[in-house]
């Protein structure tokens, strides 16, 4: 199916390949307790094996120096930042839900074990784009190809991988690592962000593209 349907959007001028520039960060989207621990009431993203991919890139990523950028989401826990239709179509951002700053939801998956030197950033968006810094830093650093990693695949993945296309970076989502808490928002959504902002592909060419002492 999968096949079909990118078939049918070549013919109408999608999908081409933006490949990967000269100068490549890691980002690695809200891997983060509200996203993956089972009794979060944001429900936990599908991630079998994507964490495994995730700390494969990482592994990468600091030996060859690539710089590496978080993300995580959080609000204020009287909702005050969350007031007006932000709040009313997405209630986990309301009062007394799952992402109140302080708590641990917002804690980055241990596992990840960020350094002192890689930068976190808050969000309260979808994309890391919207209200951060992040392009600042992109900017600093000469920064031209984005590797996008994380959850959730139709929310903050699709709308980090829109902005990054839309800033003209070259932009890459790894298929293999990146979740969605619903298989079908997953599959869909990796289709149309291959069509139309970015590269899916998968954890073994990101590795080999990155350099023949990553893969």
């Amino acid at each position: 199916m999968y096949e079909s349907v990118r078939d049918f959007y070549l013919t109408k001028g999608f999908g081409g390949r933006v490949g990967f520039g000269s100068s490549p960060a890691l980002l690695v989207i809200d891997m983060a307790k509200a996203w993956l621990d089972e009794s979060s009431p944001l429900g936990s993203a599908n991630v079998q094996g994507v964490m495994t991919n995730i700390l494969r890139l990482l592994d990468a990523a600091r030996g060859c120096a690539i710089p590496v950028i978080f993300t995580t989401m959080a609000f204020d826990a009287d909702g005050i930042e969350a007031r007006g239709p932000i709040g009313k179509k997405l209630l986990h951002t309301s009062q007394g839900r799952s992402l109140d700053r302080g708590s641990s939801a917002h804690v980055l998956d241990p596992r990840l074990a960020r350094r002192p030197e890689e930068i976190l950033i808050e969000k309260q968006r979808a994309s890391a784009f919207w209200g951060t810094p992040l392009s600042a830093y992109l900017i600093g650093r000469k920064i031209d190809t984005l590797i996008i990693t994380g959850c959730s695949t139709s929310g903050c993945i699709r709308g980090t991988a829109e902005s990054g296309h839309n800033e003209n970076y070259h932009t890459i989502v790894v298929g293999d690592a990146v979740g969605d808490r619903h298989p079908l928002a997953h599959e869909c959504n990796l289709i149309d962000i291959d069509m139309r902002f970015a590269d899916v592909i998968p954890t073994d060419i990101v590795l080999k593209a990155l350099g023949p002492q990553t893969a």
